[in-house]
């Protein structure tokens, strides 16, 4: 019995939505970041990118269990002498829950060439609408 390679050429990307609200903020990007790298299907093979697209909907409503909201903190550095910028979760999730939602599934994947490829695909809104209704988008169940 033969072992069959997946090809880039013969993958065929599905759309898939994903509503995060009132579902813990790290499972909803677990699962993005499974579809994304496409680990839900057979064909799947670490070297090639067989990953679907994901509309996550509803960010703002997801929810960050324990004290999180007030304790976690997400950091990042200018690169200027003295530039380390905090900002609290509570915070983040109230101005902007897209990117609490993207950070969290850009954390999930590998940081490769195929996981920043992987990551292009991942769109995320803050309510329940979206752009993408021509593209027929399945909805999946966590």
């Amino acid at each position: 019995m033969s072992t069959t390679m997946p090809k880039a050429s013969e993958m065929t990307r599905t759309w898939y939505i994903i509503d995060a609200a009132d579902k813990p903020l790290g499972r909803t990007a677990a699962k993005a970041a499974t579809i994304l790298r496409g680990k839900h299907k057979p064909t799947f093979a670490p070297h090639v990118d067989c990953g679907d697209h994901v509309i996550i909907i509803n960010a703002a409503k997801a929810v960050l269990t324990g004290r999180k909201l007030e304790q976690k903190m997400y950091r990042h550095h200018t690169g200027w002498i003295g530039g380390l910028k905090e900002v609290k979760a509570g915070t983040l999730m109230k101005n902007n829950p897209e990117k609490a939602m993207m950070l969290a599934v850009k954390g999930m994947i590998p940081d490769t060439v195929i996981g920043r490829k992987a990551l292009t695909r991942c769109r995320i809104y803050r309510g329940a609408e979206h752009k993408h209704a021509a593209q027929k988008p399945q909805a999946w169940t966590l």
